[in-house]
């Protein structure tokens, strides 16, 4: 019965030893983690506060909550200041006078919202994006309704309207998640940049 018992532990080290080799950690995949779409809420149905009945994705909700305020940060700012340096961008769009100037605004910012929400993980039923490239956007030649050209300091001017943005609907409060977002905008620059 010792050489039985003996022979079993033997065996059971042994077996031990293949599983535990056999599990190594450092060969596993990283997990795959959440599209950013899906991170700020995703396809979860909720009420859309602006329309009043309807329902709309928790992750375009999220988005068009910071594109809305990112608009009203950079029309408040251009109205304080015409000398600052995104008002020549935005001087056709803010030309348009009476109910068109809203509507055109409200246009700007569905695209935005479209843009985003399609490209980082949205539901292609619901986010689709169908504008101009984003070197056609920021082109005043091929984009009438773009004043002028971008230049680095434009453009870091936008990314931090978008971060005050972020950051007043409670976006920025996911550090990890703010990163990834900036990464985003971040990968914009050279296409959009063009002075």
């Amino acid at each position: 019965m010792k050489n039985f018992s003996k022979i079993t532990l033997s065996v059971l080290i042994l077996a031990s030893a293949t599983l535990t080799s056999c599990n190594n950690d450092d060969d596993d995949p990283a997990p795959v983690k959440a599209s950013i779409y899906t991170r700020l809420g995703g396809t979860k149905m909720v009420a859309d506060p602006d329309n009043s009945g309807q329902m709309i994705e928790q992750g375009r909700l999220s988005f068009r909550k910071v594109v809305n305020s990112t608009v009203g940060l950079i029309v408040a700012d251009i109205q304080a200041n015409a000398s600052g340096n995104l008002q020549a961008h935005f001087a056709p769009l803010l030309a348009e006078t009476g109910n068109t100037q809203a509507t055109n605004i409200a246009k700007l910012s569905d695209n935005l919202t479209d843009f985003f929400s399609f490209n980082t993980g949205g539901t292609n039923a619901v986010n689709t994006y169908s504008g101009l490239n984003m070197v056609a956007a920021h082109d005043p030649a091929k984009n009438p309704r773009m004043g002028t050209k971008s230049s680095n300091a434009d453009y870091t001017k936008f990314v931090g309207y978008v971060g005050a943005a972020a950051n007043a609907n409670g976006v920025a409060s996911n550090t990890e998640l703010y990163t990834d977002i900036v990464a985003v905008l971040e990968s914009l620059r050279t296409p959009i940049v063009q002075k």
